[in-house]
């Protein structure tokens, strides 16, 4: 028999509360982080802006990209913008700055997740004769939920850590890995900005699979396991990363770490370049004043099995009646 969702959910955020998404158009979308107003590419914004040009000049810097390739984009600051500034999301506080790949240090849209694991690790028991100061105890930091058990947490691809620090402020044992040396010293100063320095996190630069198999082969178990990985990337070693080469491994192994009782774990993939909400927003604005129905969503091949679906392809889809 066929299993088939019964729905796919749109998880709608604004962002933390000193962001906001301004507007977007034109592969473009301008943004404000604290105070800095970022002007930078967003291939899925098809639509035409909605504010006029003299509010997008506003920016304080625009990330101009050559095409699809984001390495040979720059930065043109416009206005003044600080080597670092901090922004404060659920409790943490991180410093942006203007980095390569149009990157800030901060993917707003991710606030759901956090607040999410937040409020699983929140429900986690402690075991019977679970005794505090334990290797099943949690260290520096406090306990969420008020309990004396380990709220474990490992966070791969971990970028400048936002979730690391967010699930140690809520009084978890968190495990940060990422292959960059650049990320891991930007997560520690994110660490210091917060005063979270004696709170209980383990920043490693590592290859998130050998990481990962380690762990495994120690029989170590984490309560929530974040896995943000990239499309393409390398290790400090110079292992290569192939999201649909190795992603499968990765989640077997993941599996293999997830806690017996009160586990929960997150996957995001910023691999694919559009999404339904993109061809939905288009569609939308051309046949705007014909009325009518509109449908959006993805295609998928079923197996001969009946069994399991493959996605091919998102879609929208416009009625006149």
């Amino acid at each position: 028999m066929t299993v088939v969702p019964d729905m796919l959910r749109l998880i709608v955020t604004a962002g933390p509360s000193s962001y906001a998404l301004l507007d977007s158009g034109n592969g473009r979308k301008l943004e404000r982080f604290a105070s800095v107003v970022i002007d930078r590419p967003e291939p899925q914004a098809m639509w035409q802006p909605g504010l006029p040009r003299s509010e997008w000049a506003k920016a304080n810097a625009v990330f101009s990209a050559s095409g699809e390739d984001e390495e040979k984009g720059r930065w043109r600051i416009d206005k003044p913008v600080p080597e670092f500034w901090p922004i404060e999301v659920e409790g943490a506080k991180l410093r942006l700055r203007l980095a390569g790949l149009w990157h800030m240090g901060l993917f707003p849209e991710q606030l759901p997740h956090w607040q999410w694991m937040v409020s699983r690790l929140a429900t986690v028991s402690a075991p019977a004769g679970l005794t505090p100061g334990t290797d099943a105890s949690v260290g520096k930091g406090g306990r969420p939920g008020g309990s004396d058990t380990p709220k474990r947490v490992l966070n791969l691809f971990g970028y400048t850590g936002a979730a690391s620090l967010i699930a140690a402020r809520a009084g978890a044992e968190v495990v940060h890995v990422d292959a960059s040396k650049k990320a891991i010293a930007w997560a520690r100063e994110n660490q210091a900005e917060s005063k979270l320095s004696d709170a209980s996190v383990r920043w490693i630069c590592e290859d998130a699979r050998k990481f990962v198999a380690r762990e495994v082969r120690r029989g170590r178990t984490y309560h929530s396991i974040l896995v943000d990985p990239p499309k393409f990337g390398r290790g400090p070693d110079g292992e290569v990363w192939e999201l649909f080469d190795h992603l499968p491994a990765l989640m077997t192994d993941c599996a293999k770490l997830l806690a017996p009782e009160g586990a929960n774990m997150v996957l995001t993939a910023y691999a694919i370049r559009a999404s339904s909400l993109a061809l939905d927003g288009l569609m939308r604005e051309t046949l705007r004043d014909r009325g009518g129905q509109f449908e959006s969503g993805e295609l998928a091949l079923q197996e001969a099995s009946g069994r399991r679906l493959i996605g091919t392809s998102l879609y929208a889809r416009w009625s006149a009646v």
